[in-house]
């Protein structure tokens, strides 16, 4: 939801009690904005994740049981 800033403020509890239950509010004044967002919502938007060095050299998924030979069908005709 987008509240105006005079709103957000008269009625923050509702503002944080909607952040908790609705998920991220936007708060508005004139051209800027910031966003109210509960904690639980920032820690899933700032899970470390692996750099892709990390992800290939760690356990994971791996490419053991996937079949990479060339498909050697008969291509199809192309007229250039």
């Amino acid at each position: 939801m987008v509240w105006r800033l005079a709103e957000a403020k008269n009625r923050f509890s509702e503002v944080f009690n909607r952040a908790l239950a609705e998920g991220p509010q936007k708060v508005r004044r004139r051209h800027d904005a910031v966003i109210i967002l509960s904690e639980r919502d920032d820690k899933k938007l700032t899970v470390r994740r692996p750099d892709f060095k990390q992800f290939l050299l760690g356990k994971g998924p791996t490419l053991e049981d996937v079949d990479l030979t060339r498909d050697r069908s008969c291509m199809r005709d192309v007229k250039l």
